[in-house]
């Protein structure tokens, strides 16, 4: 028994008598079939701690609606919100609508400011990243004097992270190893939606729930050094992967939509991608210079192996994303360049363009405990 068969008699009960506009899809038509036709509807999905307890809600000029303000029968955690996506989302849109256009009113929105943000998804079912940005990877390697590995342009590939290592806006804690060449990473991220296996690139967007910001934190002496080994990147980079501030659903996105690079599949957003780091400026890049498509790296990672609601992709950094490459390009151009690395108090600050602004504050643990010591 789904949600809807649970809920929607309740739920079309209580919208019968409202007459708003709202886009509809999937069983939302079936609740509302004879409304105007659809608007293009936004929605920025927020979660954040409540009493303890993670707590799903929709941000409406600048405040924060619990779902059960849209529908009392709404789910309450983001997991269960993707689990039930098809049913759930047409309902959070007609009741978000109906905020925004005053034909429903609450005292019960929260300042945002005010709250307390997790991740959007705080507890992804998985987490890979990509390695779509082909400016990013001929930079490196260019700053490293190899060539370009023509495999890039062959197929996108990913890596896992550690899915429990993900967190919102807020303090990152980092052990000492991991500053010793401590970096961000500028990049985006989706998030999946609904069940699949073996998804064409033409079909993958379907199944992208939203978009958000995704700072993948690196300590990248940890990092290089694993990789000699052939293996990794692992224990460089699993001490923090941040996601937020919020999940964008593709409608709020759409006039954003641009072509995909010349022989890609998949939906392109010309969105741009700042970072600062102590409120200088420090790298910039769009969007739409993905070389592979979020639609082509689901394509990959569903061949022979099921995705489900919940699960998280990474773009990849974007070009000058990093201080890494940053660093490389400084050194190649000039011999006296004086490497920048993240220390202990950095605010580190990442925004694209519909997504955003994604703000944490890199925080030292108190201890003096070394791995990179441990080496015999």
């Amino acid at each position: 028994m789904d949600f809807l068969e649970v809920h929607g008699a309740k739920i079309k009960e209580s919208f019968e008598a409202c007459t708003i506009t709202c886009a509809i899809t999937a069983h939302g038509s079936e609740l509302f079939p004879n409304l105007a036709a659809p608007k293009i509807l936004l929605m920025k999905l927020v979660s954040y701690l409540k009493e303890g307890h993670e707590q799903l809600g929709v941000l409406v000029h600048d405040k924060v609606y619990d779902m059960e303000v849209l529908h009392p029968d709404l789910p309450n955690t983001m997991n269960m919100f993707l689990t039930y996506w098809e049913d759930t989302l047409p309902i959070a849109l007609a009741g978000e609508l109906m905020l925004k256009e005053g034909t429903r009113s609450s005292n019960r929105g929260i300042p945002i400011k005010d709250l307390g943000l997790l991740s959007p998804v705080p507890f992804p079912a998985s987490c890979r990243d990509g390695y779509a940005f082909r400016q990013h990877v001929a930079a490196a390697r260019r700053n490293r004097k190899v060539e370009m590995i023509p495999e890039f342009d062959q197929y996108p590939v990913f890596y896992f992270t550690n899915h429990h290592g993900i967190q919102g806006p807020g303090d990152i804690t980092c052990m000492p190893d991991h500053f010793n060449k401590l970096d961000f990473e500028l990049e985006a991220s989706i998030v999946i939606c609904k069940q699949g296996r073996n998804i064409k690139a033409a079909e993958a967007d379907e199944y992208i729930g939203g978009l958000m910001i995704m700072n993948d934190m690196s300590a990248r002496t940890l990092q290089l050094e694993e990789m000699k080994l052939n293996l990794g990147p692992a224990k460089g980079k699993d001490f923090s992967t941040v996601l937020g501030p919020w999940l964008v659903t593709l409608d709020e996105l759409k006039d954003f939509e641009v072509a995909p690079r010349e022989n890609h599949t998949g939906k392109s957003w010309n969105l741009s991608m700042k970072c600062w780091v102590n409120d200088r400026q420090v790298s910039e890049g769009n969007l739409s210079d993905m070389n592979w498509t979020f639609a082509e790296l689901i394509e990959r990672a569903s061949y022979g192996v099921d995705l489900y609601p919940g699960e998280v992709i990474g773009s990849g950094t974007v070009g000058t994303g990093c201080f890494l490459e940053l660093n490389g390009t400084g050194k190649l151009n000039d011999s006296n360049y004086k490497e920048q690395w993240l220390q202990p108090d950095d605010v580190v600050e990442m925004e694209i363009a519909g997504l955003g602004r994604l703000r944490n504050t890199i925080i030292a643990e108190e201890t003096d405990w070394s791995i990179l010591e441990q080496k015999k």
